[in-house]
């Protein structure tokens, strides 16, 4: 009994000084990095940090004057302001961290600690962009000047980079994606690489139309048309059209424009003629069926 109270006793006594060593050590380490702030260039860093703030406001109101008086320059001052802002922020940083710290083979460790995690989290996705870029390249599922649909998105691919790919929409938007995500979602290109393009135009017309006339009035106004890309075939496909209130006869003109650039205007010069001869011929568009319940 005795034996067992003892060792009681001394397991107690070890857990208490293993306790009272970590504490011991913790506290070593608060008062080893303490030592390594000056607290009177903390002091100093919040007049740093206010300074850079009252320049970088009185450079933004100064910028919009001039941007306002001088137009032509608004880019310009806009790009310089964007520089100067970002040296402001790495110099203000830089100098609230010299005066804060002492400077020592502990600091560098922990900053050389910090870069390097830092700049592995920001290297892989632009590994994986560059990998990507190198794929695309090589797979070729698009070419500069493609007319293509991505995510929703429509336009000509102008660059095909290293890191991301750019495309001009209709609206003329300059859309930036990342090389890595055209390896997993699905990407139409409606020319590839060639400089004419197929265009899918629809017509409606009612059940009781002259389908034939319709179908050759189509025709003509597409094979006619100054954009028009004859040495490919010109096709009018008709099919029936039945929604919940109307039916109606389907005409799609499947015709290819000259050049990707005037794919909307050949679309316009087509339902502009079409639309003219439609009224000409008295051809209807379809109408809606309203039926009613007798009570």
């Amino acid at each position: 009994m005795k034996k067992f109270l003892s060792l009681i006793v001394l397991l107690m006594v070890s857990s208490t000084a293993f306790a009272a060593d970590e504490t011991t050590e913790h506290l070593d380490n608060i008062v080893q990095f303490t030592s390594l702030i000056r607290w009177g260039g903390v002091f100093f860093s919040f007049f740093v940090i206010l300074g850079s703030w009252i320049l970088l406001r009185f450079t933004n109101r100064l910028v919009e004057t001039f941007s306002a008086q001088f137009v032509q320059y608004r880019m310009v001052l806009q790009k310089l302001q964007s520089f100067f802002q970002f040296f402001v922020y790495m110099t203000a940083g830089l100098v609230v961290f010299m005066i804060s710290f002492r400077i020592n083979d502990q600091i560098l460790t922990l900053i050389g600690g910090t870069l390097a995690v830092s700049i592995g989290f920001a290297l892989k996705d632009l590994a994986a962009s560059f990998i990507a870029g190198l794929t695309v390249m090589i797979d070729r599922p698009f070419q500069v000047g493609d007319r293509v649909t991505f995510e929703g998105n429509y336009g000509d691919i102008i660059t095909i980079g290293l890191r991301s790919v750019r495309m001009r929409t209709l609206t003329d938007d300059i859309i930036t994606i990342p090389n890595n995500k055209f390896l997993s979602e699905v990407t139409m290109s409606g020319n590839y690489g060639a400089l004419d393009m197929q265009c899918v135009i629809p017509f409606y017309i009612g059940m009781d139309q002259d389908i034939n006339l319709a179908r050759d009035l189509i025709q003509e106004a597409a094979s006619s048309s100054r954009y028009i890309h004859l040495p490919k075939p010109v096709v009018v496909l008709v099919n029936q059209e039945i929604a919940d209130n109307y039916m109606a006869i389907k005409l799609t003109c499947k015709a290819y424009v000259v050049d990707t650039v005037y794919e909307k205007l050949f679309e316009t010069d087509i339902t502009l003629r079409v639309m003219k001869e439609f009224k000409h011929h008295n051809i209807q568009p379809p109408m809606i069926a309203v039926r009613s319940t007798v009570q």
